[in-house]
């Protein structure tokens, strides 16, 4: 992590640990970023006795919490930071004396303006993985743990984030055959589903939302593994494409139960177990937030593969940025 992100987060954290008493977290985000944020309410909700949620901007603006106060802590992120929603809702939750602190890839944007505590993140194919949005975040979050809900497992997992750059070549090398052979087995598909669990449920949302819908124009929908069976798995059949993460973590037992019913009425199931990455060299409680972030790499590697054989651009829009909306 760069000596710059990682000051700007040394004093968010020191705000917040100057605050009297912190009664609930809020992450605020539009799509893409809102999912990114849902890690965050999951680690909160596991590792802190702090209850937190999550909000898409425009309802936390328009729905507002009634316990939204001076004990707050609300954490929004917009890349561009331009997202009006997001910088609207940042406002209001600094309106209400709530400690707000942004994530965003440009400074001076209006969401850096509207933050009490503003926190940079690279971007780029050049840009080490641990200075991306997912480093910045998770090295945001173990560093407000380690005040909120103390253990000394926090310094542990916010060094393993320093390899994150690796782990990620690694992964796209491992997966990098088995994404080109997916995506030209699935490259005129119309439809296809995302499913996960625990603090995967973000990226898979992600998935479904953002990659395939919005940047290729493919149907989809994200589909919790606790849920399948209520549902979901009536659409389950020999020609409609599944996209499974298969946790490490405590919901793993969710995903193998949706894997050992799909696989026997699908024949495009596609798996991506936690377990085939290489977590070697990464201590063992850092584990779950390492491979949840690699997971959201080799994601992006099937997305791309995919784009690719359609020959449609993942910066191609049909109406965001094309008109007023």
């Amino acid at each position: 992590m760069r000596d710059l992100h990682a000051s700007q987060i040394k004093v968010a954290v020191e705000a917040v640990k100057a605050r009297k008493e912190v009664n609930e977290v809020y992450f605020v985000a539009c799509g893409g970023s809102q999912a990114v944020l849902m890690a965050g309410q999951y680690m909160f909700d596991k590792e802190s006795s702090i209850p937190s949620h999550v909000y898409t901007a425009n309802e936390f603006v328009y729905d507002t919490p009634k316990r939204l106060n001076e004990n707050s802590v609300v954490i929004s992120c917009s890349h561009s930071g331009n997202t009006p929603e997001t910088v609207e809702a940042t406002k209001l939750a600094r309106s209400k004396g709530a400690l707000t602190i942004c994530l965003s890839n440009l400074e001076g944007s209006p969401l850096w303006e509207a933050a009490e505590y503003p926190v940079h993140y690279d971007w780029g194919k050049e840009v080490s993985d641990s200075d991306k949005n997912k480093g910045i975040l998770y090295g945001l979050l173990f560093s407000l743990l380690s005040v909120l809900a103390p253990d000394a497992k926090w310094d542990v997992c916010l060094k393993e984030l320093e390899k994150l750059t690796d782990l990620s070549a690694q992964a796209k090398a491992q997966y990098d055959a088995q994404a080109k052979a997916w995506a030209k087995r699935n490259k005129r598909e119309k439809t296809i589903y995302t499913i996960g669990s625990g603090i995967n449920y973000g990226e898979v949302y992600s998935t479904a939302m953002c990659w395939f819908m919005e940047m290729q124009w493919i149907n989809s929908g994200c589909i919790h593994s606790g849920e399948y069976f209520h549902g979901p798995f009536e659409v389950t059949d020999y020609d409609v494409p599944f996209m499974l993460v298969k946790s490490i973590g405590h919901t793993r037992h969710l995903d193998e139960r949706v894997e050992n019913f799909a696989k026997k009425f699908t024949e495009d199931l596609l798996v991506l177990d936690q377990k085939d990455l290489d977590l070697s060299t990464v201590a063992d409680e850092a584990k779950p937030y390492v491979a949840a972030i690699l997971t959201g790499v080799v994601i992006r590697h099937f997305v791309e593969a995919i784009a690719f054989e359609r020959g449609h651009s993942l910066d191609v829009r049909r109406y965001m940025w094309q008109m007023q909306y």
